[in-house]
């Protein structure tokens, strides 16, 4: 029955970063702490998010920008090795709050960005990219901030979803091949990610008719959904 959960939340959670790029996480998380305990359950959503974004990266192949992807990538990987050898050092409070108030100012701050018509550069990218993958390893996704980077790199639709999804592909490859060297990463939670990550995967695919038919405009609205709803979470866990 509990693998029953993981594959039905999973489906659905996969549907969702499908749809907007990210959520996959908040949706599981919960369930995977539950069942595995906390310890686990961040190397299991590792793995399970590798095949998401495979399956992104698969739904809209073509239209993957790959500069601003290797741009981005060729900070974030040492980023995110770094940020994983470093996640026991910090008390996951001050990380949740820090990441929540910074979730929900993204809202207006990407709106204020869109109205100045204000673009990163490959360069900005690649910096962003450094910090984002550090803060990657050490909490369990940070999909609400590579949403807002890469769209206003200026991508939308398919070409967002596809970028950010080999972005993350690699990042999230360099996190668990950290945590394997750490010696974290046995072959029961390898199975267990597998098996989220299939979930999540074949919710990406279902999605690709949702976003081919969404216009640009309904498409940020749901991101801003999703970044303040994010943020509100990690800051009600910060005060638990």
């Amino acid at each position: 029955m509990g693998y029953v959960i993981v594959l039905v939340v999973g489906l659905l959670a996969g549907v969702l970063s499908g749809i907007i790029g990210t959520g996959s996480s908040m949706m599981l998380m919960p369930v995977l702490v539950i069942m595995y305990g906390p310890q686990r359950a961040v190397p299991i959503m590792a793995i399970a998010s590798i095949l998401g974004n495979l399956g992104k990266v698969l739904s809209w192949w073509r239209e993957i920008d790959w500069k601003a992807c290797i741009a981005y990538s060729v900070t974030a990987v040492p980023g995110a090795m770094l940020g994983v050898r470093t996640l026991l050092a910090l008390p996951s409070r001050t990380v949740d709050l820090a990441l929540g108030v910074f979730f929900v100012a993204m809202v207006p701050t990407r709106r204020w960005l869109a109205r100045r018509s204000i673009r990163f550069s490959l360069l900005q990218l690649s910096m962003i990219g450094a910090v984002v993958g550090f803060l990657t390893g050490i909490v369990v996704s940070t999909g609400p901030i590579t949403v807002p980077v890469f769209m206003n790199y200026g991508l939308v639709k398919g070409a967002f979803l596809a970028t950010e999804a080999a972005g993350s592909l690699a990042v999230y490859g360099a996190k668990v091949l950290t945590f394997r060297e750490s010696g974290a990463l046995p072959m029961s939670i390898v199975a267990q990610g597998l098996i989220t990550g299939v979930s999540i995967m074949a919710g990406t695919f279902c999605a690709r008719g949702i976003v081919a038919r969404m216009s640009a405009d309904a498409f940020r609205l749901v991101v801003d959904a999703l970044m303040l709803s994010s943020g509100l979470t990690l800051l009600w866990a910060a005060s638990r």
